[in-house]
């Protein structure tokens, strides 16, 4: 089992940045290909960012690839997700994922665990 707690969610203007992490405990860390989902008001669970198991391949839909960055610090336990260049559309409930022995998987049906989501919000 593992254990996911996501921070660095808030209030921010359009054009701004914000970067999420994800706190992973209880099992080791890298044995786990990491995701990022969003799920915004009224709308399904969306894919964001996956990253492999010890960050030498990363994953974008296309409508965040070049303003996302995900990446993670196994000797920190932790996954991140750098947002730049922010949109209304962006506003979501923000969730990490994790996938035992995933290589970076883009489907939520192939994670196991999850947090219990941040919440962003993008104002105009």
């Amino acid at each position: 089992q593992v254990h996911l707690v996501e921070s660095g969610g808030g209030l921010v203007q359009a054009g701004g940045s914000l970067r999420l992490s994800c706190a992973a405990s209880g099992r080791t860390f890298s044995n786990f290909g990491m995701g990022w989902f969003r799920q915004a008001p009224g709308k399904d669970r969306e894919f964001v960012a996956a990253i492999s198991r010890f960050g030498s391949s990363t994953y974008y839909p296309d409508s965040v690839k070049g303003r996302f960055t995900i990446s993670r610090d196994n000797a920190k336990n932790t996954v991140y997700l750098h947002m730049n260049s922010l949109t209304p559309e962006d506003t979501a409930v923000y969730y990490c994922a994790a996938d035992l022995y995933g290589s970076g998987n883009t489907h939520g049906y192939e994670y196991d665990h999850w947090g219990q989501g941040t919440q962003v919000t993008v104002s105009s």
